[in-house]
């Protein structure tokens, strides 16, 4: 790998250069740091601008890291100061597997002998999968310094995180890698704090807009290098490494990496219900097939002169509604026919039986000889439903994204002009598991010995999955080991598209699946908390397992890691998993229907985070929709969502939203009447 060059990537976090790239300096001046001080050996493949956005840096480092040839080394420049809006570190650091504490501490002291002010910088440094990220001030002077400062180590540290053995490197000791390096154990890094010190200040974060992250009042160095459950509970996270992001944004993660529809063929049955069409269906035959009577009453033939004439006709035929060869209608003849009977040939009309009267019948008495029509308005075409006149052979009846509702006429529709298969877009099957020791199963008898929690999550999710017409496996109980739980998320993904868990998501030294899911599992963890109440741990997760047609191509399967209060199960499963199953059913619009509803009463508001408050909606004699509340909210207070038909969107802030006042609804159930 030494012999080709190393390739590096330039990230700018800027509002200011986002809008307008001519505004930037910083990736020149980095590029130039590469050419002059990087010995030939790098190679700056990937530039990009982006605003102050947590996701945004995210996606940026993911689709660099992430890729089957990923980059060898990314730099970012700015975000990294102590304005509000400067996010870097907090979008970077969950996304290191292991910190490099000593990359920082060089950058810092190199600076640090520029201008005391290099110590308002917070940068962060470390490896994700095979590459090594560093952030840099904004300022082009400070981002400079801070490259030179490390540049001649990176190479190095670079081929070791891209998977080369430690012991051939380091074979001649300290001094040939500081050789190769063009380092020496009493200088710098790469020479950039020359002795003498500069009179200007840099500024380490730019000013402009993004969105605010969590700020913590410890160093990245002197906390856990990542949630290992190996390292035991003292080395575990005190504080979660997951940026609080707002329920937009983490709905607008799930929109990004939910998988696309799979189109299946399905055969049309009443197992259609409830699925989407991936294609136009086009009418195989016409409806109706033929010729038919829309009354009770008589096939007459029009005489060649065009003029019906009233009078006696013979009964010569008799048409019913069901299968049969019917012979030629003469000229002068009626046959009886039968709503929806097909009309014999040479036929041209009906005559209803209302315009008509019995004027003889057979010796036996039990038919018609001959029947007296009353009126001579009889047109040609009258009474007769034309061949094709409801369907046409080769019309699309159906369109792709439509649904096949379970009461409404699709169904009849399909089968009424002879579709026998159709593309549907696969409804995936999700299954559902709790995980703890302490959960046993909810109707196991006797009570309860000290600890024991029924496990009300997994029949309540379950339930919750089935009513959404998707199928739904049970999991059962897994526990709180690292192996068990690996094992049965290992083999579930070989049999269901979507994995949803409730428990094990916050920050206990048992609380595993962030770190299965990441260390073991090979999976991307895409958000680890959301700002909200209740539900603030919700993660949300994809894993790459095997395509189950090949084992050679891979797929992505997603899951979703649900807190273990009753209530937070619930709330974020409507919230999060339900627009995730709907895009891969491919139901648009995804989620629950959102709605304005008034409130019967005061509804206090949390001040800290917006709160989806659990309540029942009706019709008002106005028409208009009300909300009244559950009662007692708490996380753990399942009974909040007895007849519960509504989450109410509830802003964070002090004080009351009053009775009256309008609120946005996301309505679960069906909206009875005051």
């Amino acid at each position: 790998m030494t012999d080709e060059k190393l390739k590096a990537a330039i990230l700018v976090v800027s509002e200011t250069a986002s809008q307008d790239p001519s505004t930037d300096k910083c990736i020149p001046v980095l590029q130039d740091v590469f050419a002059k001080l990087g010995n030939d050996q790098w190679e700056v493949a990937s530039t990009d601008i982006i605003p102050d956005s947590v996701l945004d840096i995210q996606k940026s480092i993911r689709t660099w890291t992430d890729s089957e040839n990923p980059i060898n080394l990314i730099v970012t420049s700015g975000g990294t100061g102590f304005a509000t809006k400067d996010v870097t570190p907090e979008a970077v650091t969950p996304l290191i597997d292991r910190h490099a504490p000593g990359l920082v501490h060089g950058m810092l002291s190199s600076s640090f002998a520029v201008t005391p002010f290099a110590l308002m910088a917070r940068p962060v440094a470390g490896v994700r999968k095979g590459t090594l990220i560093l952030t840099l001030p904004g300022s082009p002077k400070g981002a400079k310094e801070n490259l030179e400062a490390v540049l001649k180590l990176l190479p190095h540290a670079c081929v070791q995180a891209a998977g080369a053995a430690s012991r051939p490197l380091h074979v001649g000791g300290v001094e040939k890698l500081e050789n190769d390096a063009g380092v020496s154990s009493g200088s710098t890094a790469a020479g950039a704090a020359s002795g003498h010190r500069h009179s200007h200040h840099h500024n380490h974060s730019h000013s402009h807009g993004g969105h605010t992250g969590p700020k913590a009042h410890t160093k990245t160095e002197d906390r856990p290098q990542s949630n290992d459950p190996s390292a035991g509970p003292t080395r575990r996270y005190r504080s979660s490494p997951y940026p609080m992001l707002a329920v937009d944004e983490a709905l607008k993660l799930i929109e990004e990496h939910t998988p696309p529809p799979i189109i299946d063929k399905a055969p049309v049955d009443m197992a259609l219900g409830g699925s989407v069409l991936a294609e136009d269906v086009k009418a195989a035959e016409s409806v109706p097939a033929f010729r038919a009577s829309i009354v009770d009453g008589y096939a007459v033939r029009i005489p060649s002169s065009g003029k019906f004439e009233k009078g006696v006709y013979p009964v010569a035929l008799v048409s019913h509604a069901q299968a049969g060869d019917v012979q030629e209608l003469e000229e002068g003849q009626i046959a009886r026919i039968t709503t929806g009977a097909p009309l014999p040939p040479g036929a041209d009309a009906v005559v209803m039986v209302e315009d008509t009267v019995l004027n003889s019948q057979t010796a036996d008495g039990k038919e018609e000889k001959e029947v007296e029509i009353l009126t001579d308005e009889i047109k040609s075409g009258e009474n007769v439903r034309e061949v094709g006149s409801d369907v046409r052979e080769g019309a699309t009846i159906m369109k792709r994204g439509e649904g096949i509702t379970v009461v409404g006429g699709e169904f009849g529709l399909l089968a009424s002009v002879g579709t026998t298969e159709v593309s549907i877009y696969r409804r995936p099957v999700v299954g559902v598991l709790s995980t703890g020791d302490e959960i046993i199963p909810h109707d196991r008898p006797g009570p309860l010995s000290l600890g024991e929690v029924r496990d009300t999550n997994r029949p309540t999710l379950l339930t919750a999955v089935r009513s959404n017409n998707f199928e739904a496996v049970d999991l059962g109980i897994v526990s709180d080991k690292p192996g068990a739980l690996e094992d049965t998320l290992r083999s579930a993904f070989a049999k269901v598209d979507v994995i949803i868990t409730s428990g094990g998501v916050s920050m206990g030294e048992l609380d595993l699946l962030k770190p299965t899911i990441e260390r073991s599992l090979g999976g991307t963890i895409h958000f680890g908390r959301v700002n909200m109440k209740p539900g603030k741990p919700t993660t949300f997760a994809t894993v790459p397992t095997k395509h189950s047609s090949s084992t050679a191509s891979r797929v992505a399967k997603t899951i979703f890691s649900l807190p273990g209060n009753p209530a937070s199960a619930v709330v974020t499963f409507h919230l999060f998993v339900l627009p995730s199953l709907h895009k891969q059913a491919g139901i648009v619009p995804a989620g629950l229907p959102r709605v304005k509803v008034a409130l019967d009463a005061d509804v206090r508001m949390d001040k800290g985070r917006p709160e989806y408050h659990r309540a029942i909606v009706a019709v008002a004699r106005d028409g208009g929709l009300v909300a009244s509340s559950t009662g007692g909210q708490r996380s753990s207070r399942i009974g909040s969502f007895k007849g519960a038909t509504a989450l109410l969107c509830m802003p964070a802030g002090e004080g009351w939203v009053k009775k009256g006042e309008q609120v946005d609804a996301l309505l679960m159930g069906k909206v009875g009447a005051v």
